[in-house]
């Protein structure tokens, strides 16, 4: 049997400089799905989306650009020392994908 990952709450405190951090997302093509691929700090939405399409997509689709305060950030990694451990879902619910 294949246990089920454990994640921390990530801190949501800044990862660095003084203006609002933003989370990228990109989808590269029509037929693909939207995909995380960074952070910017910008002091706007629009001055985000510059630095994200010179940084992470000059040829993208579509650009996201979302406040990483408002990201809740999950992981099974030690990322942050302030980190608390997520409910972890127990029951009967099959597993449909292994580690």
């Amino acid at each position: 049997m294949v246990e089920k990952a454990r994640r921390s709450n990530v801190g949501e405190h800044p990862r660095g400089g003084d203006q609002r951090e933003w989370e990228v997302f990109v989808r590269e093509d029509e037929g693909n799905p939207m995909q995380h691929v960074g952070s910017v700090s910008a002091p706007s939405p629009e001055v985000a989306h510059e630095q994200a399409t010179r940084l992470f997509a000059w040829f993208a689709e579509d650009v996201w650009i979302c406040p990483a305060d408002e990201t809740h950030r999950f992981s099974t990694h030690d990322l942050d020392d302030e980190a608390t451990p997520a409910p972890h879902p127990d029951g009967e619910e099959g597993r449909t994908h292994e580690l």
